[in-house]
C-alpha cells in the first residue's frame, strides 16, 4: 500500500513557481536548513512565507 502525500497550501501559493531548469514548480523562499527540513518532512504545517495566488485580485482593484 502506498502512503498519499498530504496536499499543502504550495499549490497555490504565490512563491511557488516553475522553475525551466528543474523542471517542476519549485518554492521560490530561501529556506534555512530546519524550515527545509520541515517542508521535506512535510511538518511544515502553516507556512510562515504563504501567500495566496489570486489572479483575479488586480480585477478587483480596477473596479
Amino acid at each position: 500500500m502506498s502512503k498519499k502525500k498530504a496536499q499543502t497550501n504550495c499549490d497555490t501559493c504565490l512563491n511557488f513557481v516553475y522553475d525551466d531548469e528543474v523542471g517542476a514548480n519549485v518554492c521560490m523562499v530561501s529556506l534555512d536548513e530546519d524550515e527545509y527540513l520541515k517542508y521535506m518532512e512535510s511538518s511544515f504545517d502553516s507556512c510562515p512565507y504563504y501567500q495566496l495566488y489570486d489572479e483575479y485580485k488586480t480585477v478587483r482593484k480596477q473596479n
